[in-house]
C-alpha cells in the first residue's frame, strides 16, 4: 500500500502508521479486536496532509463503544487542560509526588550559597533527601523541554546544593511534553532526573499515571474549565480525590451543585473502579 504522509504536532510530515494507532488504542485498554478495527477504519480514512490532531479526534470518536478506554485515551488532552498557565500543573505534579510518599511544598523560595533567593516550583522530601523540582508546562503538543532549560536548572541546583541545609539533595525536571535529545544527554550526564511524556522509557509520566490511577481531574468528560481553579485551590487535582470525600462535604467545600458533582463522581468511579 502506498505511503500516506500525515502532519504531526510539530508541523512535520511523517508516514501514517497503522501500528501506532493500534498500539495507542491498546495502551488505553481497548481489546485487540476493537483496536484493530479502529486502526483499519483510520487507515481507510486518512489522506495526504491530514493532521495527527484530526486522527486523534477520529480515534476518540470510534472508541466511544468502550467508554473507559475513550476517557483514558484523552489523557494527553486532559494534561493540556491544566493550562494555560503552569501553576495547576505544578500542583498536579506535587499531588503525584505526595501520593508516592513524599512531603511536598509548592512555590518555595530557598537560598543557595551565592544567591539568597531562588523560586522553585516544588520541593519534595523523602528519606531525608530533598528533590528540587522544576516544572515545565506546555499547551502546544509539539513543544519540547530543551537544553537551555536543563542548563539553567542545573546551574541553580549547584548553588542550592551548596547550602548546608540542602546538601543531601537531587534535582528533577517534570513536564507534560517531551525532552529534546540534547536535554536528555546533558541531564543523564549530570544526574538530573527527568519525568516527562514517555520518558524515562516505560517509567514516564503517562506510565506513572496509568499504573497508580493518578489521572488528572480534567480527564473526566463532565469537568468544565471554570471548575479548574476551584479544585486547584482545594488541592484536589486527581480524579480519585473526589472519591475520598462524602458528597455533602464536597458540595460545601467546592461550592458546586450536587448534580454537577454527582456526575463527576460517577465518571471517576467508572474510570477508576
Amino acid at each position: 500500500m502506498k505511503k500516506v504522509y500525515v502532519v504531526n504536532s510539530k508541523g512535520e510530515q511523517e508516514p501514517f502508521s497503522f501500528q501506532k494507532v493500534y498500539r495507542s488504542c491498546k495502551k488505553s485498554g481497548a481489546p485487540n479486536d476493537l483496536a484493530k478495527k479502529i486502526a483499519e477504519k483510520i487507515q481507510q480514512q486518512v489522506y495526504p496532509g491530514i493532521k495527527t490532531s484530526k486522527i486523534y479526534k477520529l480515534v476518540k470518536s470510534f472508541l466511544k463503544e468502550s467508554p473507559v478506554t475513550a476517557i483514558k485515551f484523552s489523557l494527553k488532552e486532559a494534561m493540556r487542560k491544566l493550562g494555560p498557565s503552569g501553576f495547576d500543573f505544578e500542583k498536579y505534579i506535587a499531588e503525584i509526588f505526595s501520593k508516592n510518599g513524599f512531603s511536598v511544598k509548592t512555590n518555595q523560595i530557598i537560598a543557595g550559597k551565592c544567591i539568597s533567593s531562588y523560586e522553585i516550583d516544588f520541593l519534595a522530601e523523602k528519606d531525608n533527601v530533598f528533590y528540587i523540582g522544576e516544572c515545565k508546562y506546555h499547551t502546544f503538543a509539539g513543544a519540547r523541554v530543551d537544553l537551555k532549560v536543563a542548563l539553567y536548572n542545573y546551574a541553580r541546583f549547584l548553588d542550592i546544593s551548596n547550602n548546608p541545609k540542602f546538601k543531601n539533595s537531587k534535582t528533577i525536571i517534570a513536564t507534560n511534553t517531551r525532552f529534546t535529545s540534547e536535554a536528555i544527554s546533558y541531564c543523564n550526564c549530570y544526574g538530573v532526573s527527568l519525568l516527562g511524556w514517555k520518558y524515562p522509557k516505560n517509567r514516564g509520566l503517562e506510565h506513572m499515571i496509568e499504573k497508580h490511577n493518578l489521572y488528572p481531574i480534567t480527564i473526566l468528560p463532565s469537568f468544565k474549565s471554570h471548575f479548574k481553579n476551584i479544585f486547584a485551590e482545594n488541592k484536589m487535582m486527581l480524579a480519585l480525590d473526589i472519591l475520598d470525600v462524602p458528597l455533602t462535604q464536597l458540595v460545601k467545600k467546592l461550592k458546586l451543585s450536587s448534580k454537577e458533582l454527582e456526575k463527576l463522581i460517577k465518571e471517576a468511579e467508572f474510570l477508576l473502579k
